[in-house]
């Protein structure tokens, strides 16, 4: 990956708390697993800002490299990566989500 563009991705996953990597944005999800990940978050009633990868390519492969993660929606909360939709649900269902939101808006 080209290091200006893995300083673009590091610096969008620090700039915000909760990240959601998705193909389309929150309002309109252009996927299954982008739109579950919207739900999830929306159910938790907490802002999260989204990064469409369909609107950019170099993104879209990128984001793939950085976390070594081969499926997009890519979660990240504080910085950190979570992982996909099937994880996401997974935390939520065992309530550890709510635990890891809350931490990040705190910080």
């Amino acid at each position: 990956m080209m290091p200006e563009l893995n300083t673009r991705i590091d610096q969008l996953v620090q700039n915000h708390k909760i990240l959601v990597f998705m193909k389309g944005s929150k309002l309109m999800p252009q996927c299954g697993f982008s739109n579950t990940a919207v739900q999830v978050f929306n159910s938790l009633g907490v802002p999260f800002d989204t990064v469409d990868v369909l609107a950019d390519p170099e993104i879209r492969q990128g984001i793939k490299e950085y976390s070594n993660w081969p499926t997009i929606p890519q979660i990240y909360i504080n910085g950190e990566f979570i992982g996909g939709s099937d994880v996401l649900i997974e935390l939520y269902q065992q309530g550890e989500l709510q635990q890891l939101v809350e931490v990040a808006l705190a910080s």
